[in-house]
């Protein structure tokens, strides 16, 4: 998923992720990442991330930087491939002054703990079987700063200005139709085997303020799109729609490529560092 997260922890690799869309400042922001998931254990996972940015704002030219390195720290706790239910806690972190500020990047770190959880819905009754191969994901999360305002200075005043740092309740999900789950458990319509591979999605993702308000209340997206899923690497694209005025304008786009590792390299990057340092040598 690009919008939003997942509540599993595995080995993979994504980029490019290319977006570019219009934001609530009025700016054209393309954004350009990558984004590395690696086990440590076969329940948790290291996820880094880090986005290049351009900015281009009306009458005030370009900017391009990174934005700030990011981190995810996530336990899977729920793997019940029988009930297809996955549950996962994370915290999220935003580490503050490793980007440029031209690019809107924080000086603050941010926290985000969040919870995860994903259910397909193979327990509808066989009169409902076409829809056996729909799944749905939930996030929800509390983002706040480890700083509580951010002092800046105007060198024309001699003025300092110390402004609040908002907290925001982080939240969203998914609803995705799975082509491969239709072909395997359900019925195989001969379809071509592209087809077989696809999966439709729509991506929900919120932001609502809870305290420190800046007044823009509830801002984020809705992203319907599609993916193409293999064995070895997947391809995905979504538009992005924001919901209201002071989450963006016009409607913007983000592709993005993802290698699995467990599936390329089992016997190294794929596969848990703890497992594979408590292999016992072979004789």
């Amino acid at each position: 998923m690009l919008s939003v997260d997942d509540p599993c922890v595995d080995d993979e690799f994504q980029f490019p992720i290319i977006a570019s869309f219009q934001n609530s400042d009025d700016a054209e922001e393309v954004r350009i990442s990558g984004e590395l998931d690696k086990t440590i254990t076969q329940n948790f996972a290291v996820d880094v991330t880090e986005d290049w940015v351009h900015l281009h704002v009306p009458n005030l030219g370009n900017s391009t930087g990174f934005d700030n390195f990011g981190t995810h720290f996530k336990y899977q706790f729920v793997n019940d491939a029988e009930e297809e239910l996955d549950m996962a806690a994370a915290l999220v972190v935003d580490w503050g002054g490793t980007g440029s500020r031209a690019v809107g990047a924080a000086p603050f770190t941010t926290l985000t703990p969040t919870w995860y959880a994903g259910k397909g819905f193979g327990f509808l009754p066989q009169s409902m079987k076409f829809l056996k191969p729909l799944g749905v994901t939930l996030q929800l999360g509390y983002s706040f700063p480890t700083e509580a305002s951010t002092t800046t200075f105007d060198k024309l005043t001699g003025l300092s200005t110390a402004t609040s740092n908002p907290q925001f309740l982080v939240w969203g999900g998914s609803l995705q139709y799975s082509m491969p789950y239709l072909k395997s458990m359900v019925a195989d319509f001969k379809f071509p085997n592209f087809i077989n591979y696809l999966t439709p999605i729509v991506e929900l993702s919120l932001e609502t303020e809870a305290a420190d308000f800046d007044g823009n209340g509830t801002t984020g997206t809705i992203s319907p799109g599609v993916i193409y899923n293999n064995e070895k690497y997947q391809m995905s694209f979504e538009a992005i729609i924001p919901i209201n005025r002071t989450s963006g304008e016009g409607v913007g786009a983000i592709v993005a490529f993802h290698l699995h590792l467990d599936d390329l390299l089992p016997d190294s990057l794929g596969k848990p560092l703890f497992r594979a340092a408590s292999k016992a040598p072979e004789d």
